[in-house]
């Protein structure tokens, strides 16, 4: 049986966030700090997508070394479905079947747009893991906005007591 329930969010992101649960578990292994290399056996499309990914990720502070292979996956995922993508634009999402006489009988899709909806798919898990979505995007608060919520708690403690009182 497979696990059950969401993932557990990286410690890194719970800081990010300002949660207390950020220094909750200690045993997480440090993630290694810097830029991993892009792998030379790449497609063009794919380097292309890790040439557009890695500094926005580093803008992001959320980019370590080893996050090489699941962004390899993910430009490469990306270059697939932008092959098919390009295929359907083409030809359509569609081919007729004919009969004996020549005749067509109905339509059959092209595996193409199975292949760029399973892309896709993979894709969004890819990129919501990374914190590229919008709604990943308002899970996580840059490190100097967490100063800025300590700032905010200051002020309600004020108003509403400790919390540890």
């Amino acid at each position: 049986m497979g696990r059950r329930g969401p993932a557990p969010t990286p410690t890194h992101t719970l800081r990010l966030r300002g949660s207390w649960r950020g220094d909750a578990n200690d045993a997480e292994p440090p993630s290694i700090k810097g830029r991993p290399r892009c792998p030379q056996w790449l497609d063009a499309k794919a380097r292309h997508a890790w040439r557009q990914i890695v500094p926005m990720l580093e803008q992001m502070r959320v980019l370590s070394k080893v996050d090489l292979h699941a962004l390899t996956l993910m430009c490469r995922t990306w270059s697939q479905w932008r092959e098919a993508q390009e295929f359907i634009m083409q030809h359509g999402e569609t081919y007729p079947v004919k009969d004996k006489e020549g005749q067509p009988r109905y339509l059959k899709q092209f595996p193409q747009v199975t292949i760029a909806n399973h892309c896709a798919a993979r894709l969004t898990r890819m990129f919501q893991e990374f914190g590229m979505t919008p709604s990943a995007r308002s899970r996580i608060t840059a490190l100097d906005s967490v100063s800025k919520g300590a700032e905010k708690d200051a002020g309600r403690a004020r108003f509403f007591g400790s919390r540890g009182a």
